[in-house]
């Protein structure tokens, strides 16, 4: 069966590839080995153009606005505001290329280093992490953090949150990266996780991460699927079905997008501890660490190593 057409993420994934396509040119242009000849054009043009195509061209639902252009390195850049976000976005000063990428400055880049903000201390640390149910980057960071959980259980409020926007008041109004099926998928679990104690979910979701991913472009073997996970778990699953097709699911897919504004979360995976980003490594005992930073008193669970199966670090995202 297709995936579903959500119009809004395939134009961004769109613009992700043009930023593929145009990559080496970008470079070019800064060290100076690339040159576009022709008439210049203006700034204002310049921002024109670039929105016009943008709406015209990359958007289906929606549309950008001009925020600001300026010069940034030989080029002009445009800074776009859609849905929210503000985009940069480059063009040539000839207005014949564009490039949807984001510059490096090398001279900071030399001397920088990532670093972690302080999460604030508290007695029982908030631990949301931010997915899109079928992203495989999301997946293999839940099944990072499955081993934290089963460590630490409710000494810390773990929460599985979720990547969405509703626009109405229908399951058809979900705009989710990887089609209908995964808004779906972010509605089952999320009314899982209103009627049923964390454990009984992450033993549904370690079972649903293994078995039904892989199933998700067959729509009656995905419904065989989820539902021989919540089985396994102790989970009636025609109660999940009751609130997920219904305003109940809906309501509680818009209270998490509240949250993924507020935070300005963009990517799955995206956690945060007490409410601070998380930008350290990703793997069970960074994570555990991460969290036991945030107790005002680490339970004696803390000081127990998390042993990666793999032995690697994971990384990448979707979004």
């Amino acid at each position: 069966m297709p995936e579903e057409k959500h119009s809004v993420f395939k134009k961004v994934i769109v613009w992700q590839l043009l930023t593929l396509v145009f990559a080496s040119l970008f470079l070019g242009v800064l060290f100076g080995k690339v040159s576009f000849v022709g008439p210049g054009i203006g700034s204002e043009e310049a921002g024109n153009r670039v929105v016009n195509y943008i709406n015209k061209n990359l958007i289906e639902s929606g549309s950008c606005s001009l925020v600001s252009v300026q010069e940034s390195g030989g080029l002009y850049k445009v800074t776009t505001l859609y849905q929210g976000k503000q985009i940069p976005v480059y063009i040539t000063k000839d207005g014949n290329f564009l490039f949807i990428s984001q510059p490096l400055d090398l001279n900071q880049l030399s001397n920088a280093t990532q670093t972690q903000t302080e999460v604030p201390k508290t007695s029982k640390p908030t631990v949301d992490l931010y997915v899109m149910s079928f992203c495989p980057y999301g997946i293999q960071a839940e099944s990072l953090m499955k081993p934290v959980f089963d460590i630490l259980g409710d000494k810390a409020d773990f929460k599985i949150r979720f990547i969405a926007s509703v626009g109405g008041n229908t399951i058809d109004s979900i705009q989710s990266l990887h089609g209908s099926t995964e808004a779906k998928e972010d509605l089952r679990q999320i009314c899982i996780m209103k009627y049923y104690d964390s454990k009984t979910y992450w033993k549904y979701l370690e079972k649903f991460n293994t078995d039904c991913p892989s199933v998700r472009s067959d729509e009656t073997a995905l419904e065989n699927c989820w539902k021989t996970a919540a089985t396994n778990a102790g989970i009636d699953a025609s109660k999940i079905q009751i609130c997920s097709s219904g305003s109940e699911g809906l309501d509680l897919l818009k209270a998490d997008e509240k949250l993924v504004n507020q935070y300005g979360i963009s990517g799955s995976p995206t956690l945060l501890i007490n409410n601070v980003l998380y930008n350290g490594g990703r793997s069970s005992d960074s994570f555990k660490q991460a969290i036991c930073n945030g107790f005002t008193t680490p339970p004696a669970e803390c000081s127990q190593t998390i042993t990666s199966s793999s032995g690697t670090v994971a990384s990448g995202g979707c979004g």
